[in-house]
């Protein structure tokens, strides 16, 4: 019973997460600015496809019983923060996306989550 409830909210924060940057990414369209659409979008996607990379990574880990395990799972948070500052730098610094609209769009995981939490406590 536990196990599908996880499952369950698992599918629903997924869902939600696409739901919120849709939404953020329809608002953004009325400033009509190319910078701020791009940098919501960007943001969200980032945060998403962040949020996808650590929980895949963390399946991997406590689906092991290897001594490594936990050395591997340190590599490869080093390896997505560089490559979230890489990418984070790029946006920035050659895309020129508007930063208010980047910060707003990496916070759709954080929304969400506070959304899931409001909600299961109420």
């Amino acid at each position: 019973m536990k196990k599908d409830q996880d499952d369950q909210l698992l599918g629903e924060l997924s869902r939600r997460n696409w739901i919120i940057l849709a939404a953020l990414v329809l608002i953004s369209l009325l400033w009509q600015s190319v910078p701020v659409t791009l940098g919501l979008l960007a943001g969200g996607l980032v945060a998403i496809v962040g949020y996808y990379w650590r929980y895949s990574a963390l399946q991997r880990l406590l689906g092991q019983s290897e001594p490594g395990a936990a050395k591997r799972f340190q590599f490869s948070y080093i390896v997505r923060l560089a490559a979230l500052g890489a990418v984070l730098f790029l946006l920035i610094a050659k895309a020129k996306v508007d930063l208010v609209a980047l910060t707003i769009g990496l916070s759709v995981v954080v929304v969400n989550i506070l959304i899931t939490t409001v909600k299961r406590s109420i």
